[in-house]
């Protein structure tokens, strides 16, 4: 028995239908397979964005914490106990960090956060301003002038008279490097011999002071007023002068008592530290001593050149700041009668300027110039700041603004008053450190500017310590960043204002004499100027 075939074309025509629906279906496969596989890259994608900002963001986080617990926090290491267990015990250099500050291999801040791109943009913004600044003053040269002209006239100003500011810097520091150091080897050769051993010190201790005070105090002093040096010139002098003392003091408070501890063996002179680790210490960017420090291995020359010139365009920034922005505003102007509304727009104006001052100087020097010499000096630890801006606290805004300035009054000051009073005075350690600090400030800009003006010491001395207590440490929520930054936006409007009508009142106002009311009494309070 036979079954019948389906007829050829029929066949044909199956077949036909057959491979075009298999090749739509490969087709709508492939599609789906092609759909499905880029849903899954998109998923994988979007894993990998979270992970990534997920560790840079514990990378950022993990640098933020090592460089606010890397200074105070003791180095520990693991040693087995009795009991087989392993158990943390204090190592050496956890115990010499009880005794002060501990340097280790850290680069700055600002230089991790700049290898990220969305933090280098805000440099590069700053950057773009200073050409605005430099284009919109060619620009007003032009049309007042009729040509092109960029004089620096205030910048040559500023820094006037600089070869007596030098001479003046080279006297200091040779007395600085020499009197004080051959002073403690004498010191120390006769300390364990001498049979008064309070009595040597106590002289030894009041010939220096009295040296010290000529030649660090007096002497910068004199330097400054009798020659009538300009401010940027006042500045280095003055700034000098108070580094240097406090570069000294670090050297004896830290070396004194390592000699009266390690007594001599027979027949041995007792061991003093080196002319050249005091050499290197006067010159690295640190005010405690130590005989060595973490260094690196070689010189970055292209760090170098790329600070320096950062260093430059902050200097050149901060000329433009004034001229074109503090100078048109305080400039005596005529039929403009002082009153409330005048003086409360001049503080408001005075934000902007005041505000990218406070941003330039901490740049300029807490930044690039101590890198600079950082670098240049191979020095390796470069923690100069922490990340002040994130601030919550007054508190932690003044540890964190210059650490450089805040762990020498912190060992010397805050640490060595609570070693006096035996730990019971705190808030009095406290408040001393932040006077002592709110006069070497006042004393600087008094000295630069060549008047009498305490608006820093009663911001610094009244507010500051009141925010201090009131915003503490406890204060974590990030309304208190934003109410420290309007304190110090409103802070610096206050003090580019009034320093800047009282540098016109003594202009146009002179004393007429030399009592000391005359001297302490500022002049825009009695100066009939129009302003």
């Amino acid at each position: 028995m036979t079954t019948a075939e389906p007829p050829k074309g029929l066949l044909h025509r199956n077949i036909k239908a057959r491979q075009s629906d298999e090749i739509s279906g490969h087709v709508e496969d492939r599609n789906n397979l092609q759909e499905e596989d880029l849903r899954r890259w998109q998923k994988h994608a979007q894993k990998v964005k979270g992970k990534v900002l997920e560790q840079v963001q514990d990378h950022l986080s993990d640098l933020l914490d090592k460089a606010l617990t890397e200074s105070i926090q003791p180095f520990t290491q693991l040693q087995p106990a009795v009991n087989g267990n392993m158990s943390k015990r204090p190592s050496s250099s956890s115990q010499r960090m009880d005794d002060g500050k501990v340097f280790v291999d850290r680069p700055s801040l600002l230089d991790e956060l700049f290898e990220i791109n969305h933090i280098r943009t805000i440099y590069h913004m700053f950057i773009a301003i200073l050409l605005i600044f430099c284009f919109s003053t060619l620009a007003v040269d032009y049309i007042d002038q009729g040509r092109l002209v960029l004089e620096f006239d205030l910048l040559f100003f500023a820094f006037g008279k600089l070869g007596t500011a030098t001479w003046a810097w080279v006297v200091m520091f040779v007395y600085t490097l020499l009197v004080p150091y051959f002073t403690l080897v004498y010191w120390g050769s006769l300390y364990h011999s001498f049979p008064s051993k309070l009595g040597l010190s106590i002289g030894t201790g009041l010939v220096l002071s009295a040296v010290q005070t000529c030649v660090l105090g007096v002497f910068p002093i004199y330097v400054v007023v009798h020659y009538q040096l300009p401010p940027a010139s006042r500045f280095i002098v003055i700034l000098e002068q108070i580094r240097f003392l406090m570069k000294s003091y670090s050297f004896m408070r830290e070396t004194a008592p390592v000699i009266m501890k390690n007594t001599p063996k027979q027949g041995e002179s007792p061991r003093s530290p080196t002319l050249s680790s005091y050499l290197y210490f006067l010159f690295c960017p640190t005010l405690i001593y130590r005989e060595s420090y973490p260094r690196n291995t070689h010189i970055r020359w292209k760090y170098v050149s790329v600070t320096l010139g950062m260093i430059l365009g902050c200097l050149f920034y901060c000329y433009f700041i004034l001229v074109r922005l503090c100078v048109p505003a305080f400039r005596p102007r005529i039929n403009q009668p002082f009153s409330k509304r005048t003086m409360v727009l001049a503080v408001f104006t005075s934000v902007l300027p005041g505000t990218m001052i406070l941003l330039l100087c901490f740049f300029a020097f807490l930044h690039c110039w101590l890198n600079l010499f950082g670098e240049l000096l191979r020095f390796a630890d470069r923690m100069f700041y922490k990340d002040w801006w994130n601030s919550t606290s007054f508190a932690n805004y003044y540890r964190t603004w210059n650490v450089v300035v805040h762990d020498w009054l912190y060992y010397y000051g805050y640490r060595d008053f609570l070693w006096l009073s035996k730990r019971k005075f705190r808030t009095a350690a406290m408040l001393s450190v932040f006077i002592v600090s709110a006069v070497v400030h006042e004393y600087a800009l008094s000295m630069a500017f060549g008047f009498f003006y305490p608006v820093l010491f009663c911001l610094f001395a009244c507010f500051g310590v009141m925010f201090n207590f009131t915003m503490n440490d406890k204060r974590q929520s990030p309304v208190f960043n934003v109410i420290m930054w309007t304190c110090l936006f409103l802070g610096q409007g206050v003090q580019v204002c009034l320093y800047c009508q009282e540098w016109y009142a003594q202009i146009h106002c002179p004393r007429t004499e030399n009592s000391f009311w005359e001297l302490v009494t500022p002049r825009s309070w009695s100066c009939n100027y129009q302003s």
